[in-house]
């Protein structure tokens, strides 16, 4: 598509934006709790917005007990299907808030507060709202856009396997906070559990015992201690920075408050690893059992079992994929200056979906998040809306579309 198509296509759909019920829809949301594993109230909100939005197949896709998918879809005849997705399930409310209370969606000077604003209530209603507007343009596109507002995203991202697994998709834009730049991609997560054997005895047995807590804090040092930096393209460090990051993070080790006294014989130490795309499974537990060597040195006591426990990839676009190309060129088109291109440290559900779909990341909000009186300003929702009309009516147009 030329940039003089480009830019009409852009005109008109802008033109049907409302911008003022993309506003009210945030301040909504963002009244509706959704902590993990209480996504369904605002699943159901979700899914009866775009029922009286006239969405055709609205329906609440069954993941977890009372935890769905709010999804839905516009047609618009023969072609691609365009996917616009975020998740409902945001962190634990923090605590500190002044402004204002966690759940008011109260707008003060020009910022929509609201706990989880940023990650990512807004961006599921400008997606919505952004639909709409491709629909009431009458831009003769052709092709689905759909809409899959996903839970569980904080936890093993069930909501966007369920989704995926399900509908077909061409093209992906997750709208996770990138402070509106368009974002390539993540790094991923490898979970490892360590576990440290020790003897276990009375508390008054001390000299009979080997105390595991004490191994792993030998562990934890030595991964603490860790600057892994594999081998990668340039492209990719320059990016991402040279370290995978491997993190001792969550210790479990000994009885529970309450329970009777008793030395320890067992530790467990979960390692959170975010490696840059490219970086194997196998790097990564090399480097681990690198760092457990280092702890066997300081305690010949030591000993340990490694346990790979979880695996979430990370994910890259390529930047000149069209589906990037069609954010970039929507993003010049609002704001008329060539966007940046990131990517984020963070992890996103194209973890689970990335390798299946050409995906690019976009949305409102950005560092720092999930803290007292978070919020975003109705600048930052109002340009996102914007990029995401476009994004979808540039995506349903021209010859790729048909």
């Amino acid at each position: 598509m030329d940039a003089a198509t480009g830019t009409e296509v852009t005109e008109r759909v802008l033109a049907c934006l409302d911008l003022d019920r993309v506003v009210e829809l945030v301040q909504e949301v963002c009244r509706i709790p959704s902590v993990l594993g209480e996504e369904g109230p605002l699943a159901n909100y979700l899914a009866s917005v775009m029922r009286a939005s006239a969405f055709d197949d609205v329906a609440l896709q069954p993941v977890l007990p009372d935890r769905p998918n709010a999804i839905g879809e516009v047609r618009f005849g023969p072609g691609r299907r365009v996917v616009l997705t975020g998740h409902m399930d945001t962190k634990p409310v923090s605590h500190g808030w002044e402004v204002t209370e966690p759940f008011s969606g109260a707008l003060i000077d020009g910022s929509v507060y609201g706990h989880g604003v940023m990650d990512m209530k807004a961006a599921l209603v400008c997606q919505i709202v952004a639909i709409e507007a491709v629909r009431t343009s009458g831009l003769p596109v052709s092709g689905t856009l759909a809409m899959a507002a996903v839970s569980d995203h904080m936890g093993e991202q069930r909501g966007s396997i369920a989704y995926f697994d399900k509908y077909s998709a061409d093209l992906c834009l997750l709208g996770e906070l990138t402070d509106n730049e368009v974002c390539l991609g993540h790094r991923g997560r490898y979970y490892f559990d360590v576990t440290t054997l020790g003897r276990s005895a009375h508390t008054c047995h001390k000299a009979s015992a080997i105390n595991a807590n004490v191994l792993a804090a030998q562990a934890v040092l030595a991964l603490d201690a860790s600057k892994y930096e594999p081998e990668l393209e340039p492209w990719v460090v320059d990016l991402f920075g040279p370290e995978t990051f491997v993190v001792p993070g969550r210790v479990y080790g000994g009885l529970p408050p309450g329970g009777p006294s008793m030395i320890p014989d067992e530790c467990v130490i979960r390692v959170d690893c975010r490696p840059q795309p490219g970086v194997t499974i196998e790097q990564v537990r090399a480097e681990i059992d690198r760092c457990l060597e280092g702890a066997a040195r300081a305690d010949p006591r030591f000993r340990a079992e490694v346990v790979l426990a979880d695996v979430k990839r990370g994910y890259l676009a390529d930047p000149d994929d069209e589906v990037v190309g069609l954010l970039r060129t929507a993003v010049r088109e609002v704001r008329g200056e060539e966007p940046t291109l990131r990517v984020e440290n963070w992890l996103g559900d194209t973890a689970s979906f990335g390798d299946r779909v050409p995906t690019v990341i976009f949305g409102p909000g950005g560092p720092p998040v999930y803290c007292p009186d978070e919020h975003l300003t109705v600048e930052e929702i109002h340009e996102a809306t914007k990029v995401y009309a476009a994004f979808a009516a540039l995506a349903l147009s021209g010859p790729a579309a048909g």
